[in-house]
């Protein structure tokens, strides 16, 4: 039995957004309330995100999460990995974290993040990473659990979603091929992005992940990067088609 607990759900702005006058931002409702979007994935031996995002610390804390086996990055934007740095704790009990990442991936953090990964400008205290690589889209193994990476299109940045045994995990996808969309059939669940119902250039609106998830025909799909501009969630979940719902922070999944 694999667990899997929403961490976040929301855009890169998360909900509410500073400053906002919108009226989803003044919800009492806390499916409303939508830090940026990250997964765990749990076993009794194994403990993983996908994703780093900015709210991490706070994310692993409502989680009680006090073990990490690896961090799997979709892409580099800053609501997918900045969180990086709060890896320390778990380093500190644990030593070397591993991560799972494209080059280009591993690029943009060192880029970004040298006194965690220039040896010659290292910090002390910064956390410490196993690196991983993912090659040709190749399918890898985090202990004995087998993930299968699904490629899409962040408008012209390649993405990575993952596939885990009937579970998959797609996020910031505008379009994905008919190659990709072969590797997410038979599907039991589906996570996906559907940002608002209004188009948008680099991510799904609600119409465009429904004719995916009509392609796939999953038993069940959840939608996650939510914008503020999705509306109030109860309302949305009445608007949406059978076995299509909005994800929330906190929701846990089960799957076999």
């Amino acid at each position: 039995m694999i667990k899997i607990t929403f961490l976040g759900t929301g855009t890169s702005q998360g909900i509410p957004v500073i400053g906002s006058d919108h009226p989803v931002s003044f919800s009492k409702d806390l499916k409303d309330k939508r830090l940026r979007s990250s997964i765990l994935i749990e076993n009794e031996n194994l403990h993983f995100t996908i994703d780093c995002g900015p709210d991490f610390r706070q994310q692993m804390l409502r989680a009680n999460c006090k073990k990490l086996d690896g961090i799997v990055f979709t892409h580099e934007h800053a609501d997918h990995t900045t969180g990086i740095d709060d890896v320390r704790p778990f380093f500190f009990r644990q030593g070397r974290i591993p991560i799972f990442l494209n080059e280009r991936v591993l690029e943009s953090l060192k880029n970004r993040f040298p006194y965690i990964f220039d040896t010659n400008q290292k910090y002390p205290g910064a956390p410490d990473f196993e690196v991983n690589i993912i090659k040709n889209n190749e399918n890898f193994k985090i202990s004995d659990l087998e993930i299968t990476p699904i490629e899409s299109m962040h408008l012209k940045l390649p993405v990575f979603g993952y596939r885990i045994k009937d579970f998959a995990y797609l996020t910031d996808v505008k379009t994905i091929s008919d190659v990709e969309l072969k590797k997410l059939t038979g599907l039991n669940t589906l996570v996906i992005n559907a940002l608002r119902f209004e188009p948008h250039p680099s991510h799904l609106n609600v119409d465009e992940a429904i004719e995916i998830i009509e392609l796939l025909k999953p038993k069940k799909t959840y939608f996650t990067h939510i914008s503020h501009n999705m509306g109030f969630h109860e309302e949305v979940c009445k608007k949406l088609p059978k076995n299509v719902t909005l994800a929330y922070d906190g929701l846990v999944l089960k799957i076999n």
